[in-house]
C-alpha cells in the first residue's frame, strides 16, 4: 500500500512512523509513506502557499498552484490513475468500510490542508473525494490523515502480528467489540466474568457475541 501526503509540515508524520504497528510496517515496507511539501512549488523568497482571501474574511487560504503542482508531481510519481482525497471537515465521514476500499486501491494521495481552508477552484478541479474523520474542527489535515493511514494500514497483510485482530475489531463487522479482561483476575474488587475463565469455548464465543450485540445496541 502506498501513501503520497501533500503537507506543508511532513515532520508532523514522525510520530506515526517512527512507533508502534505503522512503524514497523514502514520499516518492513509493507506500506509506503512518501511525502510532498507545496511550498517546494511555491513562488518568491518566502516560498508562500497561502494569501488573504477575496471577498475579505478572516485568515489565509490555500493558493490552489502550488497545491495542483503537488498534485500532479504526486501523480507522476504513483499513476495518475491515484485517488486524490482532501482531508476536511466538510467532507463525508470516514469509516471503516472506506478503510477497506481505499485498501483495494493500492495508492493513495492525501492532500492536508490548513488555515481556512483551500481554493475552491483546485478541490473542484482536482479532488476525487472531501474526507472527514468527525464533526469537529482541527488546526489542519495532517492529523486526519495520520488516521486515515493507520487504519487502511491495519488491514494490509502482515501489519498486525495476529491477522484475526482485525477480524474481530470493533466496526470491522456488524456490530461493535465485545469487552476485553486480562490479570489480575480480580482487580479493586471486580472478578473477571466467570466465563471466560471456564475453559468452555463454545460458551466464551456465544457470551462474547452476546456481549457485542448489548454494546451495539447501547
Amino acid at each position: 500500500m502506498q501513501f503520497v501526503i501533500i503537507t506543508i509540515f511532513p515532520e508532523m508524520f514522525t510520530a506515526l512512523i517512527d512507533f508502534g504497528v505503522i512503524g514497523r510496517a514502514v520499516k518492513t515496507e509493507k506500506i509506503i509513506l512518501e511525502f510532498i511539501n507545496p511550498r517546494d512549488f511555491a513562488e518568491g523568497h518566502y516560498r508562500r502557499v497561502d494569501e488573504r482571501p477575496y471577498g475579505g474574511g478572516p485568515g489565509m487560504v490555500m493558493m490552489a498552484e502550488p497545491l495542483y503542482q503537488a498534485i500532479h508531481a504526486a501523480k507522476e510519481h504513483l499513476g495518475h490513475d491515484a485517488q486524490v482525497i482532501y482531508l476536511s471537515p466538510q467532507g463525508k465521514t470516514f469509516k471503516q468500510q472506506d478503510a477497506q476500499t481505499f485498501l483495494n486501491m493500492e495508492k493513495l494521495i492525501l492532500l492536508c490542508g490548513r488555515y481556512e481552508g483551500v481554493d475552491q477552484r483546485l478541490l473542484d478541479q482536482h479532488i476525487d473525494l472531501e474526507l472527514s474523520v468527525g464533526d469537529f474542527v482541527v488546526s489542519g489535515g495532517e492529523l486526519p490523515a495520520m488516521l486515515v493511514v493507520d487504519a487502511v494500514a491495519r488491514l494490509v497483510p502482515g501489519v498486525l502480528h495476529d491477522e484475526n485482530s482485525k477480524v474481530f475489531e470493533t466496526h470491522q463487522g456488524e456490530f461493535v467489540d465485545y469487552p476485553h479482561y486480562t490479570t489480575p483476575r480480580v482487580w479493586q474488587g471486580i472478578s473477571v466474568p466467570e466465563i471466560l475463565l471456564s475453559g468452555d469455548h463454545q460458551g466464551i464465543a456465544a457470551w462474547r457475541q452476546a456481549e457485542a450485540e448489548r454494546r451495539t445496541r447501547k
